[in-house]
């Protein structure tokens, strides 16, 4: 992820290791050669934002996202004012194509679920709002690279990419020029195909189509 430098350093620190963990689980080892911070150093705020559930420790005594992270980022997702006005525009998608849909925005090399709605399928794809994913996989991640084939024609496809039988179609948001969000439809390859852009793009781009509208862009 970019990492943006305050004249803070300790909570740039901090804001390190938790990029990290982001990432992967990491023992003490592990964040400071990610970081680059020193062991003391890398021990201290760990264990701080360990008390701040930030962090937790996993089976293995790795540090890992804490409870408190999940709830800011929830929380995060709920007031990012785009998802309000895409809300029904998603609704609309997930009642048309029976399947999970979400809304991503880009974060660095990362993209962010400000919005997620499940389909009532048994089998199903879940993304948990406010989950942070792979800008480098998947076709959300394609739209919001903007990939030059992607935007030529309107829309990203994967199969198997970020999630072993997982498939999903995205398409772009569009504001003032410059792509703002992908909104997306995934579920399991035997419901959407190999080819899930001929069965669900034109229906993801109407979605996008309606949110911008409904945003005002």
């Amino acid at each position: 992820m970019e990492h943006r430098v305050s004249d803070v350093g300790v909570i740039d620190k901090a804001m390190a290791l938790l990029a990290a963990v982001e990432r992967e689980p990491h023992a003490l080892a592990g964040l400071v050669a990610a970081t680059g911070i020193s062991r003391p150093t890398a021990h201290r705020l760990a264990v701080a934002l360990e008390v701040h559930g930030m962090l937790r420790r996993d089976a293995e005594g790795r540090f890992v996202l804490g409870p408190r992270a999940l709830v800011l980022g929830q929380a995060a997702a709920r007031s990012y004012p785009l998802r309000d006005a895409a809300l029904p525009a998603l609704a609309e998608l997930r009642d048309v194509t029976g399947e999970s849909v979400q809304l991503y925005v880009r974060d660095g090399d990362r993209r962010v679920c400000v919005a997620s709605l499940e389909t009532p399928h048994g089998l199903r794809t879940i993304v948990a709002q406010g989950a942070s994913l792979p800008l480098g996989v998947g076709s959300a991640g394609a739209v919001l690279r903007e990939d030059t084939d992607t935007l030529a024609r309107g829309f990203a496809e994967s199969v198997a990419q970020r999630e072993a039988g997982v498939a999903s179609v995205s398409a772009p948001v569009w504001a003032g020029g410059r792509v703002v969000a992908a909104v997306s439809v995934s579920g399991p390859i035997e419901r959407l195909s190999r080819e899930p852009g001929a069965r669900y793009a034109d229906a993801v781009m109407a979605a996008a189509r309606r949110i911008e509208k409904d945003a005002g862009f």
